[in-house]
């Protein structure tokens, strides 16, 4: 019933064996891969510019704000003179503030004038102090505004 026949196996030829269309899918592939990682780069690369610029500018801001915080406290001390009663915004107004700030504010500066307005009620002077700090780094400029309220003790 069975027959003890042998049956040959016929080789395909050196460029028919395997899949035919896995040499040209990998070429594809491959090239596909290259242009999504070179966009990931490219996406990445601009991501890290956009954070630097903002650390710049957090950083800038930061220094502007203590300008002027140093601005207002400048104008309330001349204000309130330790050991002295209250005086009034016109007899302070032409002080000019400082010119030079501490080290670490290369740069920024304390805006010119610092304006401040007073008004008496009950005999008590109501005090408003606004200042504005800008620092400069390479053409780039920001600028905080800290606006302050006090009053006299009578």
């Amino acid at each position: 019933m069975f027959h003890n026949k042998q049956y040959k196996i016929a080789k395909l030829p050196c460029n028919m064996q395997g899949n035919f269309y896995s040499r040209g899918s990998a070429l594809v592939i491959a090239i596909f891969v290259i242009i999504v990682m070179s966009l990931l780069g490219a996406a990445l690369v601009k991501m890290m510019e956009s954070s630097q610029e903002n650390v710049v500018y957090e950083v800038l801001g930061t220094r502007a704000y203590a300008a002027a915080q140093t601005g207002v406290q400048w104008q309330l001390g001349k204000l309130f003179p330790i050991g002295s009663p209250a005086r009034a915004c016109s007899d302070v107004s032409q002080i000019p503030p400082p010119i030079e700030l501490a080290k670490g504010f290369e740069g920024c500066r304390i805006v010119s004038p610092i304006k401040c307005s007073d008004f008496s009620h009950q005999g008590v002077i109501y005090y408003t102090v606004t200042s504005t700090g800008q620092c400069d780094l390479d053409g780039e400029s920001t600028s905080r505004v800290i606006e302050v309220e006090a009053r006299s003790i009578q």
